[in-house]
């Protein structure tokens, strides 16, 4: 299997859909996708049952890269949120998500606490306590394989000249990636892709966010090389859930479901039920 590095470097568009644990990475995998993207949203919105403003914890973050790495086989792709700190703690960040198995690690420049890169309020730190924050990163992985991508959410603070002038600076310091967060036009996104040409770029479709929705083959033909959906899963489980609920409170009863559910045998196989059962005859006793 080719490596992070060396997929972001073709021409065709990597397609990393959101997921916030084991379960729901496995479903990306399993849908056919090339990588999985660890949500910082999602995994509050999960853990925490809180929004995305800087509540969960650096090892809360890494215990769940490590359970969702372990469920897949293809790369993961981590919101490291802004390192959890200064230099020195996004460098023990960093280790700690390479040690656990993510593919790539990303980093913005916001202060402590950060919000979601579509929510007002955000407070940045200054462009060079970032690419001081850059070098710290490139200098604490292990391995080359694993990916820094170096995020700007200056755009709706400082403006996009402002966010593309970071962008350079992040570049210059090691980033293998950029990713320019919340540009509000087609124009704008075009104008990104201009201005860092032959550097992989990140594009992230937040529905109903600042940015517009991007079709996969506009994106490719703009010259990103990676996009997210960072919570479509999240949202569209919770609107399911909900109606399920909604019924089962008014009829008392899930069977008229049943037809709308994955079978109870298709989730064991999604889950690897039968590898398991291979392990249990090779090791436990014939009884």
């Amino acid at each position: 299997m080719a490596s992070l590095r060396e997929r972001l470097s073709t021409k065709k568009i990597l397609v990393a859909p959101g997921a916030y644990d084991a379960l729901t990475a496995r479903l990306v995998e399993a849908a056919g996708f090339e990588a999985v993207y660890m949500s910082g949203a999602g995994v509050s919105f999960s853990l925490l049952a809180q929004p995305d403003v800087g509540l969960v914890t650096q090892t809360e973050m890494a215990d769940r890269v490590g359970q969702m790495a372990r469920a897949i086989s293809v790369p993961l792709i981590c919101d490291g949120d802004n390192g959890h700190g200064n230099a020195l703690n996004l460098m023990r960040t960093v280790r700690l998500f390479e040690e656990r198995g993510a593919s790539a690690i990303q980093l913005e420049d916001q202060s402590f606490p950060k919000r979601c890169g579509h929510l007002a309020g955000k407070k940045l730190v200054s462009e060079v306590e970032m690419v001081g924050k850059i070098r710290a990163a490139c200098a604490a992985r292990r391995s080359r394989d694993f990916l820094i991508i170096g995020r700007t959410d200056s755009r709706s603070v400082l403006g996009l000249d402002e966010a593309l002038k970071r962008a350079r600076a992040y570049r210059e310091a090691g980033a293998d990636v950029l990713f320019v967060e919340a540009p509000e036009t087609r124009e704008e996104m075009r104008e990104i892709a201009k201005a860092l040409p032959g550097i992989p770029l990140m594009a992230n479709m937040v529905e109903g966010g600042k940015t517009p929705l991007v079709s996969r083959p506009e994106l490719e033909e703009l010259g990103f090389a990676l996009v997210i959906y960072p919570n479509s899963l999240t949202r569209r489980f919770v609107r399911v859930a909900e109606e399920l609920l909604g019924e089962l409170k008014e009829r008392g009863t899930t069977a008229h479901l049943v037809p709308e559910m994955t079978s109870f045998t298709a989730l064991n196989e999604l889950l690897g039920i039968a590898s398991l059962g291979e392990l249990e005859k090779r090791f436990l006793p014939n009884e």
